[in-house]
């Protein structure tokens, strides 16, 4: 039994002890002592709970401050390792992955509400990272089932936002099969930086500035049917249980009656396209719900799919 992990890794050439502590589970303390860890570390710690420490000085011999700074690591990862979070493993329920944007945050909560009495709700922001994430824990078999009701990474992704969670998003449905409900949740904007960092041949669009480092952009129809059908190929390719779940009263906070990006239009074209190539069968099954997506009646309705599935 491994109770933790502590690695010295340079930063080249790519030390083998990088993958292999990504690959440990989640929970089992793991610490990377590098010199790189001062930079961007995403390279390192992947979607993995991996902690890492910079020594300072670069590790060549011990002397007055590497002393220090090994022995504080040591110390860390020994706790870590003799101190297990307490409960950690007696909660029983099901766990859910579930995917929130702030402009989706009722939604989630909503569902929390009313699933989390049976039901482990661990949420990821629909960020980026958080979408390859959710993945992540899709393919390691924490979680029993996967609630995507935000899915604007997707926006991203396709327009050249900043909150790509990449191509492959999604592709964990083909590799598992594990079940899949899902919504249009934040499919209205792509999110850029500054204004002043959003690209040229958006010049002309709709924007709302969310504050001075966040400018979002309302999607098109032509965008929507372009989203569309990229989703329905992912979905499509699942051989496990799928539920879309088209909120049609509107997609985000901004996609409201009276709000910034109200598009009765652009959402038509979003859900038409998803209904014509969305591939029904007994266990892929497509939605549409007179309702927001922040409503509660949103919720309920999401809410007694899974446990319909959980019976089923």
């Amino acid at each position: 039994r491994i109770a933790g992990v502590i690695s010295d890794v340079p930063p080249e050439p790519p030390s083998p002890m990088i993958p292999a502590m990504r690959a440990l589970p989640l929970g089992v303390p793991k610490l990377m002592v590098s010199t790189v860890a001062s930079g961007d570390t995403s390279g390192y710690v992947g979607f993995s709970d991996l902690t890492m420490m910079f020594p300072v000085t670069d590790i060549a011999g011990l002397n007055t401050v590497s002393r220090r700074i090994l022995s504080n690591a040591a110390h860390a990862i020994a706790g870590m390792a003799a101190a297990p979070a307490p409960g950690a493993n007696d909660d029983t329920r099901p766990a859910l992955a579930l995917s929130m944007f702030g402009v989706t945050t009722q939604a989630v909560q909503h569902l929390r509400q009313r699933l989390e009495t049976d039901f482990d709700c661990i949420v990821f922001h629909a960020n980026g990272p958080g979408g390859r994430a959710l993945e992540a824990i899709g393919d390691s078999g924490m979680v029993s089932a996967i609630l995507d009701v935000t899915t604007t990474e997707v926006a991203d992704h396709l327009m050249g936002g900043i909150c790509s969670a990449g191509p492959e998003r999604f592709d964990v449905l083909a590799r598992t099969g594990i079940p899949w409900i899902g919504s249009c949740g934040a499919l209205d904007m792509v999110n850029f930086g500054p204004r002043e960092t959003v690209p040229d041949r958006y010049a002309d669009r709709e924007f709302f500035v969310h504050n001075a480092n966040i400018t979002l952009m309302r999607t098109t129809p032509e965008e929507n049917a372009e989203m569309a059908r990229w989703l329905a190929a992912k979905l499509n390719a699942s051989p496990g249980p799928v539920d879309l779940v088209l909120p049609l009263g509107g997609v985000s906070a901004l996609d409201a009656p009276g709000e910034a990006f109200w598009n009765p239009q652009a959402d038509e074209a979003l859900f038409e396209t998803l209904d014509a190539v969305f591939d029904r069968s007994e266990t892929h099954q497509l939605h549409r719900l007179d309702a927001h997506i922040n409503d509660a009646a949103f919720a309920d309705f999401v809410g007694e799919l899974v446990r319909d599935r959980r019976r089923s």
